[in-house]
């Protein structure tokens, strides 16, 4: 009798603490959209029990219990990933530097705003985002980590914490008697032994991924300097991504053992093959017209009308798929545009992918299993299969037959628990 109250009690508690663990969902999926193939389903069932995916198919039983969610009019897919942003980070434009933001805004602010863009991104269907940094003193890192708390709804982030540079950071020219403030969210490393340094203070603020960026100036990271940060991070288990737009500096980051090139623009044919052969991802940010004409209005940081450097910018992703680089969709939105929000802004990089021709397939598949791959979750996340989480989407069209189907977005499930279901 004392084992039987005391199993009851126990059981009072499990189901008080979480009654979502017993909980079973049932998505009727009309479309079941697999990205890593381009197959669709038609008229599955998606079970969905204690934030994981229990079982997909046609045939699969409907618990009496269960609640039934209906998509049998939709195209059901798995949440769509961004592999470079910067939440945290607003600019008005670059003709001013990053100067600006150092002395108005506090890292607290910051991570308000991060958390706004995070709630807004997911509500658009991005489940899962990587925070490449300019977060000032790990604001990332308490987002990402409060969201896992349960403390706000938000998207899956991996964060690279502060950017990793030569001496100054991104900014140039700070008069001597200003002092390093680029260090708010910069660490200077400037020979192998700094630059382990730095990759430990990121790693003890419990970082997912490092960040260098190499070409900022005339002098960039040698290649032993390159496969100093890479030999760190990695018996860290961490990868590592670099900032770097060509030349010999990308050669030194391929050459070095670097997980990503992020940007690239200035990349050849030849060092293009160079990262197929070596495996090197590419998160191409691809930016719209309309988002370069707002940052640099002078040409005084691209050195050319928008329109050219967009048309540059969509030639290197032709160049770059056609050699066969691995590739993961990331954006770079660090503006607002009027009437837009960060979720708007980042689906605007979709045009320039299909401006490269990049067929839908293509751009999902980047957008989800690819991504996926490239930020080591691929085992959890990223594909509508048991056992990985229950990150779904939905949209009202099919994304296959034209990708700015995902600009509209109808329901958004994020390890088990819906967080928007609009009318289809």
């Amino acid at each position: 009798m004392k084992t039987r109250i005391i199993f009851v009690i126990f059981l009072f508690l499990v189901l008080a603490v979480d009654p979502l663990l017993a909980k079973v969902t049932a998505i009727r999926a009309g479309s079941l959209v697999d990205p890593a193939t381009g197959a669709i389903a038609k008229n599955q069932i998606v079970l969905v029990k204690d934030g994981k995916i229990a079982e997909v198919g046609a045939t699969v039983a409907i618990p009496a219990d269960a609640e039934v969610i209906d998509l049998s009019g939709a195209w059901v897919m798995p949440g769509l990933m961004d592999a470079h942003t910067h939440l945290t980070f607003n600019l008005e434009s670059l003709e001013h530097g990053l100067a600006p933001i150092y002395l108005k805004e506090s890292t607290a602010l910051r991570a308000l705003r991060g958390l706004r863009n995070a709630q807004e991104v997911l509500q658009a269907g991005f489940t899962t985002v990587r925070d490449v940094g300019n977060d000032a003193n790990y604001a990332a890192v308490d987002i990402r980590d409060g969201i896992k708390k349960g403390w706000f709804s938000g998207p899956t982030i991996l964060t690279s914490g502060k950017i990793i540079t030569p001496f100054g950071g991104q900014s140039w020219g700070i008069p001597p008697e200003q002092g390093r403030f680029w260090l708010y969210e910069y660490i200077d490393a400037d020979n192998a032994d700094e630059i382990r340094k730095a990759v430990r203070q990121n790693i003890y603020y419990r970082v997912d991924v490092i960040k260098l960026v190499t070409d900022n100036s005339a002098f960039f990271y040698s290649l032993e300097e390159i496969r100093a940060a890479v030999a760190e991070a990695h018996a860290a288990g961490l990868p590592v991504s670099v900032h770097v737009m060509g030349g010999e500096a990308a050669r030194n980051v391929i050459l070095g053992g670097a997980d990503s090139i992020e940007h690239g623009n200035a990349l050849t044919d030849e060092l293009l093959a160079l990262m197929k052969s070596k495996g090197t991802w590419l998160v191409s940010t691809d930016f719209p017209e309309a988002h370069i004409a707002a940052m640099d209005p002078q040409e005084a940081i691209f050195g050319a009308p928008a329109k050219d450097v967009a048309a540059g910018i969509i030639d290197r992703l032709k160049r770059a798929r056609k050699a066969g680089v691995k590739l993961a969709f990331g954006t770079d939105t660090v503006i607002q545009l009027p009437g837009k929000n960060r979720a708007d802004m980042m689906l605007d990089y979709l045009a320039s992918w299909e401006a490269a021709g990049i067929a839908p397939v293509e751009i999902l598949r980047a957008m989800t299993i690819d991504a996926a791959r490239f930020l080591r979750i691929d085992k959890v996340r990223g594909q509508i299969a048991p056992g990985l989480a229950a990150d779904i989407i939905a949209t009202a069209a099919n994304p296959l037959e034209n990708i700015q189907a995902l600009r509209g977005v109808k329901f958004v499930m994020k390890d088990g628990k819906v967080v928007r279901q609009a009318p289809l």
